[in-house]
């Protein structure tokens, strides 16, 4: 006979690090999207993965840095994107990454990530909106391209 398991009881919770203002209030662009998500992409040595998450209003209520990778490479899974999404209660999201390097080609997993992602969305009932590549003074807007 086995010995009982214990099992934790657990809540979940955000913990507010910190906050920026965001003149514009809300999304209504790609536009709007790359100067929100430059505010925490520009200048940085290794990839970062935000997600910011929007009301119905698609007006910001929360930015997690979901993932920072090597200078090359980030691996993202669509369960630690959505996680800060569920728990802010997002209507929908916006999602960026930086290029290091500069250029914001979209590389081969850029658009197999963001697909999953989409997909994930459908599922759960949270929309992503855009994929924001972020280079030098640039940006490229996967929405804009097609791939969303």
């Amino acid at each position: 006979m086995q010995s009982a398991k214990r099992i934790n009881i657990v809540s979940l919770k955000l913990v507010k690090e910190s906050s920026i203002l965001y003149k514009e209030r809300s999304v209504r662009s790609p536009e709007d999207g790359y100067q929100l998500m430059k505010l925490f992409l520009e200048d940085k040595d290794r990839e970062h993965f935000i997600v910011a998450s929007l009301d119905t209003k698609n007006q910001p209520v929360s930015i997690n840095i979901c993932h920072i990778g090597s200078l090359n490479a980030s691996i993202v899974h669509p369960r630690e994107v959505m996680k800060s999404a569920i728990l802010s209660s997002a209507a929908s999201i916006i999602i960026g990454h930086n290029h290091p390097s500069g250029k914001v080609e979209p590389s081969k997993e850029d658009i197999e990530v963001t697909k999953r992602l989409v997909e994930a969305g459908k599922i759960i009932g949270i929309d992503v909106l855009d994929h924001i590549i972020v280079g030098d003074e640039t940006f490229i807007s996967l929405k804009e391209k097609g791939i969303i």
